[in-house]
């Protein structure tokens, strides 16, 4: 019985001469353990041939009737040896893992409806859609973005899994994303590069996770994302080199692709077409490697590396271009920083003018027009908040005579409401710490504010004082000025006209904040304030530099082939 020749790849490179009709799956495998020189043993071991995983079965099936022949191409890969010992940790991980992941859910659903219908945010910040300039921009109807907003959301903290090595994970986080993404109008999220990006890091955690049985889908994802760029990006990335002034953002990508379709291509036995990728995925690597001199110069210049490693990958390594980059993206970090400082300014501007009848935010730029136009600030607030924004709507309550007055009697009324509030906030804590109720009553209606009234009563009350108070409250007008008077005195609409916060007297604002998932909320939020317009295109492709490697010994065996260093 002849020998037949098995072209190993992965852990171990070489070739092989087996019996097919006397070797089974465990022999070959510590065979390649063997050679390997890996500690682990030969359960550390993957076998993958023609796309599929050789398993050892009962032990005694031969390679043979595995559909193993000769000259056939395997690829072997490390595996973790505790990998699935332990059924019961797995059991709870995976409870854990479905917790977090209805959590994760909830938590971007609430904040995307918060963020994208007009409702007054309970946080100091906005989350708003932008393009790769860092401009504002709106996209479609207020499904589209609540849509897009919560799959970005999701795509963000994916990445961050990634990061982590997490794949399983992300990759259950991913799929969210793409469910979230499809509710919008497909018109709209072709204009966008952000689902084929998505479909790119789907297949890359099949590859991290080396899930053959993802084989198929692989590659209509692979297509589809190949496709989207094409389309976002314009014909050979024209459209993106124009809206980057000449820049190169995309090549780390591109490389990634490109090496996940030689992956799906060679283990579909579409060798050339394997081939054909991988080697231009290698160019791609080579490309991106930093030349020494360069980054030197930068690191001279007072640049971080990270900093300067991402410049000079996105500008071909041009040392002038990168350091126009960085100074372009230390202007807009300038700029974003003051559009969070104004922006915070606004909402508690806003929470100040409480919610619209349905729950919204009075408008601030709408607001700005009827205050440009001479009216107060107060008064124009209010009247866009009875409105529903409707500038129009306002403009005409403004102009009314009677209507006027009646909204201005209105804030009137909500600013003695508030001054009760805040008195009786005094009064409760100066109580709380040890002062007789009557005595704090008294102090706090002379004295304003609590901090004047707390050293009026550690210095000791006279009798004048007592009395002086006394008398100026029964020369007002009755319940106006006592921090005790009932509030129902107020016309009882809550939230709609609670100038103290989001949602303080109840309505819509209220319950969220009621349902809330803080911790959840501010693991998507921070993922997303860290990043950036190029967040996407920023990879590190160490990794796509090894699995380059592997698989060019793959589909060139034989041929004379300079595998590059990945270091």
């Amino acid at each position: 019985m002849g020998l037949s020749k098995l072209k190993i790849g992965g852990a171990w490179s070489g070739v092989l001469e087996v019996e097919l009709e006397e070797w089974t799956v465990p022999m070959l495998r510590e065979e390649v353990a063997k050679r390997s020189g890996h500690d682990g043993g030969p359960e550390t071991i993957n076998l993958i041939c023609a796309g599929k995983l050789l398993k050892d079965g009962d032990g005694i099936e031969k390679l043979s009737q595995l559909g193993v022949r000769n000259n056939a191409k395997i690829l072997a890969s490390r595996v973790n040896v505790d990998q699935g010992n332990s059924v019961k940790e797995e059991s709870l991980a995976e409870e854990e893992r479905s917790t977090r992941l209805s959590r994760l859910k909830a938590a971007a659903i609430s904040l995307s409806e918060r963020h994208a219908d007009g409702s007054l945010p309970v946080e100091d910040f906005n989350l708003e859609l932008e393009n790769q300039s860092g401009q504002k921009v709106q996209l479609g109807s207020e499904t589209d973005q609540r849509a897009i907003m919560m799959g970005l959301m999701l795509h963000a903290n994916a990445k961050a899994l990634m990061r982590k090595k997490k794949y399983k994970e992300a990759l259950e986080v991913l799929t969210m994303g793409e469910e979230a993404f499809s509710l919008c109008v497909q018109k709209l999220i072709e204009m966008v590069d952000n689902v084929p990006i998505l479909q790119i890091d789907m297949v890359w955690c099949y590859f991290m996770l080396r899930d053959i049985s993802w084989l198929s889908v692989a590659g209509v994802r692979l297509a589809k994302a190949r496709e989207g760029l094409e389309r976002s990006h314009g014909k050979e990335a024209s459209r993106l080199r124009l809206l980057q002034k000449g820049r190169y953002p995309e090549i780390s990508l591109h490389l990634r692709l490109e090496l996940l379709e030689g992956v799906v291509a060679y283990h579909s036995c579409q060798i050339e077409k394997s081939k054909k990728s991988l080697t231009s995925a290698q160019a791609k690597f080579l490309q991106l490697q930093i030349p020494d001199e360069a980054l030197s110069l930068l690191l001279g210049m007072g640049y971080k590396e990270r900093d300067a490693k991402r410049a000079l990958r996105m500008n071909n390594q041009v040392v002038e271009s990168a350091v126009d980059f960085l100074v372009e993206e230390k202007e807009k970090k300038a700029r974003r920083r003051e559009d969070n400082i104004k922006r915070q300014k606004e909402i508690m501007e806003q929470k100040r003018y409480g919610t619209t009848p349905l729950g919204k935010a009075v408008d601030i730029e709408r607001h700005n027009e009827l205050v440009s136009i001479g009216f107060e600030k107060e008064l124009a607030a209010e009247a866009l908040r009875r409105n529903e924004n409707d500038t129009q709507k306002a403009l005409d309550d403004l102009t009314n005579p009677d209507a006027n007055s009646s909204i201005q009697i209105h804030i009137e009324s909500r600013k003695t409401k508030r001054l009760r509030q805040a008195a009786n906030a005094s009064i409760e804590e100066l109580v709380s710490m040890g002062f007789p109720r009557e005595a704090v009553v008294a102090a706090v209606r002379c004295f304003g504010t609590s901090q004047a009234a707390l050293d009026h009563l550690l210095g000791g009350s006279s009798n004048t004082a007592d009395h002086n108070v006394t008398d100026n409250n029964q020369r007002e007008d009755g319940n106006a000025n006592d921090p005790l008077a009932n509030d129902q005195s107020e016309d009882g609409s809550g939230a709609n006209t609670s100038s103290s916060g989001a949602g303080s007297d109840g309505g819509p604002s209220h319950n969220r904040v009621e349902t809330r998932d803080m911790e959840m909320e501010d693991e998507i939020t921070g993922e997303l304030l860290k990043g950036d317009a190029y967040s996407d295109y920023d990879l590190e492709v160490t990794e796509e530099g090894e699995a380059i490697n592997e698989y060019l010994a793959l589909v060139t065996v034989g041929d004379n082939v300079e595998i590059v260093s990945s270091s």
